[in-house]
């Protein structure tokens, strides 16, 4: 089961930093999801490194953490697809 939450909040996080982004993004959904669940997984491990591991409550500093670490990785993973996308069509 844990699995699947992994998908839901990589999903729901590359979500947010698709809207945080500005400009039109073009990797598709199922990249950006990858691109959330290892914002996800980036930001814990940052918050650790912060001494945020858990607090009393909602993780308000470990959820930014990883929304930043998503809006950085989704970025990078968009110029990458397009870098890509457009050498294929260069090509072509």
């Amino acid at each position: 089961m844990g699995w699947l939450w992994a998908v839901i909040v990589g999903f729901v996080l590359g979500l947010i930093a698709k809207a945080i982004i500005p400009g039109k993004q073009h990797s598709p959904l199922w990249l950006t999801t990858i691109g959330g669940i290892l914002g996800a997984i980036v930001g814990n491990a940052v918050a650790r490194g912060f001494g945020v591991e858990e607090t009393p409550g909602i993780d308000w500093s470990r959820h930014i953490f990883q929304v930043v670490a998503a809006v950085i990785i989704v970025g990078l993973i968009d110029a990458l697809y397009m870098q890509v996308r457009g050498n294929k069509r260069q090509r072509a």
